[in-house]
Protein backbone atom coordinates (compact mmCIF):
# COMPACT_ATOMS: atom_id res chain seq x y z
CA UNK A 1 0.00 0.00 0.00
CA UNK A 2 1.42 3.42 -0.77
CA UNK A 3 1.48 5.58 2.13
CA UNK A 4 0.77 8.46 -0.14
CA UNK A 5 -1.96 9.97 -2.39
CA UNK A 6 -1.64 9.31 -6.16
CA UNK A 7 -3.21 11.12 -9.27
CA UNK A 8 -6.32 9.16 -9.84
CA UNK A 9 -6.29 9.96 -13.60
CA UNK A 10 -3.44 7.27 -14.03
CA UNK A 11 -4.76 4.11 -15.66
CA UNK A 12 -2.73 1.23 -15.03
CA UNK A 13 0.31 2.33 -16.73
CA UNK A 14 1.00 5.55 -14.82
CA UNK A 15 0.68 3.42 -11.85
CA UNK A 16 2.82 0.80 -12.97
CA UNK A 17 5.43 3.71 -13.43
CA UNK A 18 4.45 4.79 -9.57
CA UNK A 19 5.40 1.47 -8.58
CA UNK A 20 8.41 1.48 -10.60
CA UNK A 21 10.13 5.12 -9.73
CA UNK A 22 8.41 5.66 -6.57
CA UNK A 23 8.17 2.32 -4.23
CA UNK A 24 11.14 1.16 -6.24
CA UNK A 25 9.37 -2.52 -6.44
CA UNK A 26 8.30 -4.74 -9.80
CA UNK A 27 4.99 -4.23 -11.01
CA UNK A 28 5.24 -7.69 -12.61
CA UNK A 29 6.09 -9.66 -9.47
CA UNK A 30 2.49 -10.91 -8.73
CA UNK A 31 2.55 -8.28 -5.84
CA UNK A 32 -0.95 -6.07 -5.33
CA UNK A 33 -0.21 -2.53 -5.18
CA UNK A 34 -2.61 -0.50 -3.66
CA UNK A 35 -3.12 3.25 -4.24
CA UNK A 36 -5.32 5.90 -2.70
CA UNK A 37 -6.89 9.51 -3.61
CA UNK A 38 -6.54 12.71 -2.12
CA UNK A 39 -9.86 12.26 -0.27
CA UNK A 40 -9.75 8.65 1.01
CA UNK A 41 -13.20 7.82 -0.80
CA UNK A 42 -11.17 6.07 -3.78
CA UNK A 43 -8.93 3.40 -4.09
CA UNK A 44 -6.93 1.76 -7.16
CA UNK A 45 -5.17 -1.63 -7.45
CA UNK A 46 -3.04 -3.21 -10.00
CA UNK A 47 -1.74 -6.58 -10.14
CA UNK A 48 0.26 -8.54 -12.57
CA UNK A 49 -1.63 -12.24 -13.10
CA UNK A 50 0.82 -13.63 -15.15
CA UNK A 51 -0.58 -12.49 -18.17
CA UNK A 52 -1.46 -9.18 -17.86
CA UNK A 53 -1.47 -5.94 -15.41
CA UNK A 54 -5.08 -5.95 -13.78
CA UNK A 55 -6.42 -3.02 -12.45
CA UNK A 56 -9.59 -2.66 -9.77
CA UNK A 57 -10.85 0.40 -8.60
CA UNK A 58 -13.55 0.89 -6.06
CA UNK A 59 -15.60 4.34 -4.95
CA UNK A 60 -16.98 4.56 -1.57
CA UNK A 61 -20.44 6.27 -1.30
CA UNK A 62 -19.98 7.27 2.00
CA UNK A 63 -16.66 7.67 4.53
CA UNK A 64 -13.36 7.22 3.37
CA UNK A 65 -10.58 4.33 3.09
CA UNK A 66 -9.06 3.94 6.33
CA UNK A 67 -5.13 4.94 5.89
CA UNK A 68 -2.19 4.89 7.39
CA UNK A 69 -0.19 8.52 7.90
CA UNK A 70 0.69 10.24 4.91
CA UNK A 71 4.76 9.74 4.15
CA UNK A 72 6.94 8.46 1.93
CA UNK A 73 6.79 4.32 2.05
CA UNK A 74 4.56 1.90 2.15
CA UNK A 75 2.82 -0.65 4.41
CA UNK A 76 2.26 -4.10 3.91
CA UNK A 77 -0.90 -5.31 4.26
CA UNK A 78 -1.79 -9.47 5.39
CA UNK A 79 -4.52 -10.71 2.52
CA UNK A 80 -7.13 -10.12 5.78
CA UNK A 81 -6.47 -6.49 6.02
CA UNK A 82 -6.31 -6.33 2.01
CA UNK A 83 -9.85 -7.30 2.48
CA UNK A 84 -11.24 -5.16 5.29
CA UNK A 85 -9.43 -2.53 3.53
CA UNK A 86 -11.12 -3.20 0.45
CA UNK A 87 -14.33 -3.67 2.04
CA UNK A 88 -13.84 -0.19 3.77
CA UNK A 89 -13.49 -1.08 7.27
CA UNK A 90 -10.95 -0.30 9.58
CA UNK A 91 -8.01 -2.85 8.79
CA UNK A 92 -5.68 -1.84 10.85
CA UNK A 93 -8.00 -3.91 13.79
CA UNK A 94 -7.75 -7.30 11.77
CA UNK A 95 -5.14 -9.32 13.58
CA UNK A 96 -3.82 -12.82 13.16
CA UNK A 97 -4.80 -15.00 15.97
CA UNK A 98 -2.06 -17.34 17.22
CA UNK A 99 -3.72 -20.82 17.50
CA UNK A 100 -1.61 -23.45 19.62
CA UNK A 101 -2.31 -27.44 18.49
CA UNK A 102 -1.97 -29.38 21.50
CA UNK A 103 0.66 -32.07 21.47
CA UNK A 104 -0.37 -35.50 21.24
CA UNK A 105 0.88 -37.84 23.85
CA UNK A 106 2.20 -40.91 23.69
Amino acid sequence: MATRPVDFRKGVDGLAAVVKEHLLADPFSGTIFVFRAKRADRLKLIMWDGTGLCLFAKRLEQGTFRWPKIEDGVVRLTPSQLAALIEGLDWVRVRAVEVRVPRATQ
